[in-house]
């Protein structure tokens, strides 16, 4: 009888145990076998490419392989979603974007995934800023200068975006509201057609990519007029931020990895900190700076609060501006 008593003691003590070193353990070893990223976008993009520089860091530091899996497909939700419902074990893990994790949960009634409650924040990764752009055909060298052109011919200047919610066209819809301008959007399926049609001067200006738009203002194809970071780009220095005119202007593109609700913490917190590592390496600096964008990083913490007021904040625009919701 005293054996059974002895061995049912010695039970629970293991299960206490575990439940308080159990999770710690798992860390310890973690990860064991390869960690899958999902990338909700095809190939080639921004999303795609920040996966592939922070995967392959990742898959040094760790001592694992970290596969790229491009899931694309309903702007982004169908990978998402994937991410949202694979199991919380820290090897599905989702590069997440302004687009899924922001903008479309404040412009959709109804999602396949919670953006706040389905997913465990780790870090940011990068940030990139837009550009605006005009033709040079359009009388204007400034951002007060085009407000002021916008403001005297309501309704007559119009601006390329990449498609509708997408970051050039929530750019446009900011500047409009902060500026009290009329300027038409003109929605174009991709970075590519909706630069042709600047560059044909189709439309008056846009808010593009720093590595697209670029190479065209360095030909004197297009005149850059400002970012539409918060400050000045290091990359950029020359060209002011749209937020010196227009205090309160910010619309950043931004990459961060995620993991499915429920992920153990001290997982999170070995990608934390490996993540955080790998971008402040000075080859990762230059891998992101030659997309464009700019290394970054934050707490899990710091990291939900960011997607809280970043849906708080485009919920609020989409709103003001009456950008139809689905």
């Amino acid at each position: 009888m005293n054996s059974i008593f002895t061995i049912l003691a010695a039970v629970s003590s293991a299960a206490i145990a575990f439940g308080a070193g159990g999770y710690y353990a798992v860390a310890q070893t973690f990860p064991v076998k390869p960690v899958r990223v999902i990338a909700p976008f095809p190939p080639g993009g921004g999303v795609d490419a920040s996966a592939r520089i922070i995967g392959q860091a990742l898959s040094e530091s760790l001592g694992q392989q970290v596969v790229i899996d491009n899931r694309p497909g309903a702007s982004a939700r169908i990978g998402t979603e994937l991410a949202a419902k694979a199991a919380p074990d820290g090897y599905t893990l989702l590069l997440g974007s302004v687009g899924p994790n922001a903008i479309i949960p404040s412009a959709y009634r109804s999602l396949p995934y919670d953006s706040i409650k389905d997913f465990a924040p780790v870090s940011l990764v990068a940030t990139s800023a837009y550009v605006l752009v005009v033709h040079p055909s359009l009388p204007v060298k400034s951002v007060k200068e085009l407000i002021a052109l916008a403001g005297s011919q309501p309704g007559k200047l119009d601006f390329a975006s990449t498609g509708n919610l997408g970051g050039p066209h929530l750019c446009g819809e900011l500047f409009k509201s902060l500026a009290k301008v009329n300027i038409v959007h003109i929605a174009y399926k991709g970075g590519s057609p909706q630069m042709t049609a600047l560059l044909s001067g189709e439309v008056s200006l846009a808010f593009a990519s720093l590595p697209t738009a670029m190479p065209h203002v360095k030909a004197g194809r297009l005149r850059a007029l400002g970012v539409t970071s918060g400050k000045r780009l290091a990359t950029v220095p020359e060209l002011p931020a749209i937020a010196e005119v227009l205090p309160g202007y910010e619309v950043l593109q931004w990459y961060g990895m995620l993991a499915p609700a429920g992920t153990p913490r001290e997982i999170i917190a070995k990608l934390h900190g490996e993540i955080v590592k790998a971008v402040n390496t000075p080859k990762v600096k230059e891998q992101f700076q030659r997309l464009g964008s700019e290394a970054a990083s934050n707490t899990p913490e710091e990291f939900a609060a960011h997607i809280k007021a970043e849906i708080a904040k485009y919920g609020k625009l989409i709103k003001a501006t009456g950008i139809p919701v689905e």
